[in-house]
């Protein structure tokens, strides 16, 4: 009987393990476990094999896992969590014969072509273009961004770190803007107004502007006020939108992402009703003697659950993905 493989999505808060049948990208016994409850990484992987009822004979051999955190060399340091790690040790103390380590965003870029249709929701026109490179970009708790490109052989991450590109005002209201940002952070990168404490400050940007108090304190309360018509937190949502657009369209020239443009992580999803009345695509598509390039390029929201966990079944045995 062939044994599965281990993969796993692990963030600051939470780590999401699953199976996988090797050469195959369908997770499967996903479960979800919160890091503070464990020391290490060994132990909650560990328990996560023991609620299967895995016996030591018949563990996982192989294992890839995307972490939250930069990936380099044999030591890996969680940003947000307490958990730190040798990569050699942790493959002795699982037993695994093969145990790769990637980049959470690496993770989405990787899972991004096992999407399928019914998990993609089209914002504006535009047509790929087959055998180029995709554009993989995400506001959560940062602004993640990556590319793919479909090699001869295996799908090729681009990795990036395209969230900390200096943010370039538009219009007189993202000048006014802007003041706001530089006065709390000193330089402005994109992710520090495309992420959910930019979104609150965004928010209390616009507030600052008009001259009034702030009313909410939280990127949640925010959305849930300009769904219920608030008329600051209707222009801040739609700005963010707005940059959004921007920036995506910036990434998408800067790689040739003719083959279009990926919406992922937690905050998109919420905003579905505001896309496509929004200033997204003609901000997207507003690149002066470029604007027919972008016009013609597709942009998705990713409303999968897993698309980390298919990366990580995808990066198992890619020969691009050491």
């Amino acid at each position: 009987m062939t044994r599965p493989a281990l993969i796993g999505d692990i963030g600051g808060t939470n780590a999401r393990f699953a199976l996988v049948t090797p050469d195959t990208f369908a997770p499967y016994d996903i479960q979800t476990l919160p890091c503070a409850d464990y020391p290490s990484l060994v132990e909650a992987v560990q328990d996560y094999l023991n609620r299967l009822g895995f016996g030591e004979d018949a563990t996982p051999r192989e294992a890839c896992l995307a972490f939250a955190c930069p990936i380099d060399g044999d030591r890996i340091t969680m940003t947000n969590n307490h958990w730190a790690f040798s990569r050699q040790r942790v493959q002795d103390a699982l037993g695994l014969e093969l145990f790769k380590v990637i980049n959470d965003f690496t993770a989405q870029a990787l899972g991004v072509p096992h999407i399928d249709e019914d998990n993609l929701v089209s914002v504006g026109e535009g047509h790929p273009v087959p055998h180029s490179a995709r554009l993989v970009i995400g506001p959560g708790t940062g602004l993640g961004v990556a590319g793919v490109f479909p090699g001869q052989h295996a799908w090729i991450p681009l990795p990036a770190e395209g969230g900390h590109v200096t943010f370039a005002p538009t219009d007189e209201r993202e000048q006014n803007l802007i003041r706001y940002f530089r006065t709390r952070y000193g330089r402005v990168s994109v992710e520090r107004i495309l992420c959910g404490q930019g979104l609150l400050d965004l928010y209390c940007a616009h507030a600052a502007l008009k001259g009034a108090n702030p009313k909410y304190a939280t990127p949640a309360e925010v959305t849930e006020a300009a769904a219920s018509g608030d008329a600051i937190a209707v222009d801040t949502v739609k700005r963010f939108l707005k940059i959004l657009g921007d920036v995506c369209g910036d990434a998408a020239l800067t790689i040739g992402a003719r083959g279009g443009v990926y919406l992922c992580g937690g905050i998109l999803p919420r905003l579905l009703d505001w896309l496509p009345t929004s200033r997204f695509r003609d901000a997207f598509a507003d690149k002066g003697r470029m604007s027919a390039y972008n016009a013609a390029i597709p942009t998705w929201v990713v409303t999968a659950p897993w698309t980390g966990l298919l990366g990580a079944a995808e990066a198992l045995h890619n020969e691009e993905v050491a």
